[in-house]
């Protein structure tokens, strides 16, 4: 049990927990990493506090400074919470299209937040851009660079793979990843592979992501879009280099709506857009693998900060998906049968 003087201190040593009916259906032990029990509730509180740690190690962050990020909620919320934590202010640049839910847990948290609309990458109005050109204007503002700064997986292979690895008694065979920065997949496969290097590393890709072309030709090339916010990426950033793959798969957001319903009415689990692509994921790895498998991937953040999006119907049905999920003896079979639509690579950062 871990005892701190603030939030901040909190972070990290979340539960694993076994989703108990896939795990049946799969005949693997299917594990989910408890990212909403960090006091921000999501997964990004780790790469939060490990970013503003190493810039105050270095000197370039000190108390009453201002720490701004381009982001699309959740890192917003963790820097929020470790800059309180910390004595400095922070500033929140996100488009204007995320979940309200965000939006009021940045603010909350003491956060200041600036919107923009959302436009393309290369506009210079990007939020990622305007959160650079701010920190650039301003002498006491600290820019985290969450894609960049290699401090996102290091506070992954710091611990959180080595968490994994102790729960699990280093009987992992698995681990399955979206990727939004690539901190994630980049610091626990790059742990877990040092340990056992036979672990077999998966990434789960959403429709209007590049990452899934980038492995297969080398190229970021996307069709359609996903409700899953902050996660896919269309362009090769320092992170993700951290990162060691071996298979890749693309699912659809019907997908997510089916896989989050079985499990919420099976386990009582409820998932987040992009806990539920990686619960699906998960399940492709243990159908591709067959029986007896230890598959671990991660509950990002809490089920409710997907409220508006993925359990809202009339926003589901505005998107042209169908409120009825797929019955699960039918989506394991379809699973059953990805077939080549499963990369199988060997991606070790070049």
């Amino acid at each position: 049990m871990l005892v701190g003087n603030r939030q901040s201190d909190l972070i990290g040593q979340t539960d694993l927990l076994k989703v108990p009916s896939l795990s049946r259906l799969t005949g693997c032990d299917i594990y989910l990493k408890c990212e909403f029990q960090n006091p921000g509730g999501s997964i990004k509180d780790r790469a939060a506090k490990q970013l503003i740690d190493d810039a105050m190690e270095r000197g370039e962050l000190s108390s009453g400074m201002t720490v701004v990020e381009g982001t699309a909620g959740n890192t917003g919320i963790g820097l929020a919470l470790v800059a309180k934590s910390y004595g400095l202010n922070m500033l929140a640049v996100m488009p204007n299209d995320q979940t309200k839910e965000k939006e009021r847990m940045i603010t909350m948290h003491g956060g200041q937040l600036k919107t923009v609309d959302p436009v393309p990458f290369k506009n210079p109005n990007h939020f990622y851009h305007t959160a650079r050109r701010l920190a650039e204007e301003n002498a006491d503002y600290w820019w985290a660079n969450q894609f960049e700064n290699t401090s996102n997986a290091r506070a992954h292979y710091l611990h959180t793979g080595p968490e994994i690895w102790q729960q699990t008694a280093g009987k992992i065979d698995v681990l399955v990843s979206v990727a939004g920065t690539g901190g994630t997949i980049g610091g626990n496969s790059r742990y877990l592979k040092e340990q056992n290097p036979d672990i077999d590393v998966w990434l789960a890709d959403p429709d209007g992501s590049g990452i899934y072309s980038f492995l297969k030709t080398g190229e970021y090339v996307s069709e359609g879009g996903s409700m899953t916010e902050g996660i896919g990426i269309m362009r090769l950033v320092d992170n993700f280099k951290e990162a060691q793959i071996d298979h890749a798969v693309n699912l659809p957001d019907q997908d997510l709506i089916s896989l989050s319903r079985y499990v919420q009415q099976q386990d009582g689990i409820v998932l987040g857009s992009s806990s539920a692509l990686n619960v699906a994921g998960a399940l492709a790895a243990a159908l591709y693998h067959g029986p007896g498998k230890c598959i671990v991937t991660f509950a990002c953040d809490l089920g409710d900060r997907s409220a508006s999006k993925l359990y809202n119907p009339e926003y589901l049905t505005g998107r042209g998906l169908k409120l009825e999920p797929e019955p699960i003896a039918s989506l394991l079979a379809r699973y059953r049968e990805l077939g080549d639509a499963i990369l199988t690579v060997k991606y070790r950062g070049d």
